[in-house]
């Protein structure tokens, strides 16, 4: 097992007088069922947080939200490492129980991948991939976005910059563009859910404009994997704030 902060160059954002910095939380572990046995338990954690260049309750503020997505908390409030340690223990503990209850041995994967993305104008973009295999055909891939207020760490939701009642021409636009520009063959595109596709809170921001991303099984089967759709700066003027 290896646990261990990484530290990061300072990325080239200012805030005020000083350099928004980053550190890496890591937590490495490869674990065998039993002895002389193949199959293992192996989880990979990796978590960039801020450390610098915010005022301290900003920072905290960021931080705890990055801690209580990256894990899926039901509480808001929990320190990183502790956190981390806690969820691996049980991962572990939940590992051996399954196998032993189901009188099998398996190899299972729980991987989370966390950091953050280019900024754009005054918001901070953060990703959260995660991988999980718990035995079957395949396991699960999802990318989960965070925008953030640069200055205050105020987690940003989609209310916060569209006009009331955006909901329904937004959609639209975004089925349209997932019909239009993903590379699917007919048999694909009939098997996309698009009533499934809405506004779903999970975006990010750059200067191409706001990117929604849709995890496997969100809007059609798993085939089609994560979905993305990138609406313009100049299609969504009318609907910003």
């Amino acid at each position: 097992m290896k646990k261990f902060l990484l530290p990061l160059a300072v990325l080239a954002m200012l805030t005020g007088c000083n350099h928004f910095t980053t550190e890496v939380y890591q937590d490495n572990l490869t674990m065998a069922i039993c002895e002389d046995c193949e199959d293992s338990l192996t989880f990979n954690l990796s978590v960039e947080y801020v450390t610098g260049g915010m005022s301290a309750d900003a920072m905290d503020l960021l931080n705890r939200y990055i801690v209580y997505n990256a894990f899926d908390l039901e509480e808001f409030d929990a320190p990183l490492a502790e956190t981390a340690e806690y969820y691996r223990e049980g991962l572990t503990e939940y590992y051996l129980n399954e196998c032993a209850e189901a009188g099998m041995t398996s190899s299972w994967e729980d991987d989370t991948d966390a950091y953050f993305l280019p900024d754009w104008k005054g918001w901070k973009n953060y990703l959260i991939r995660y991988y999980s295999y718990r035995g079957g055909a395949h396991g699960i891939q999802t990318e989960s976005y965070l925008v953030f207020n640069a200055k205050t760490g105020e987690l940003i939701k989609e209310p916060d910059l569209f006009k009331e009642g955006y909901e329904e021409p937004v959609t639209e636009m975004l089925r349209l563009c997932i019909k239009d520009s993903l590379p699917f063959d007919e048999e694909m595109t009939e098997m996309l859910w698009l009533d499934n596709v809405v506004p779903n809170g999970n975006f990010f921001l750059d200067k191409e404009g706001i990117t929604w991303s849709y995890q496997p099984y969100e809007v059609g089967p798993y085939a089609l994997g994560i979905v993305t759709a990138t609406l313009s700066w100049d299609d969504l003027k009318p609907y910003l704030l």
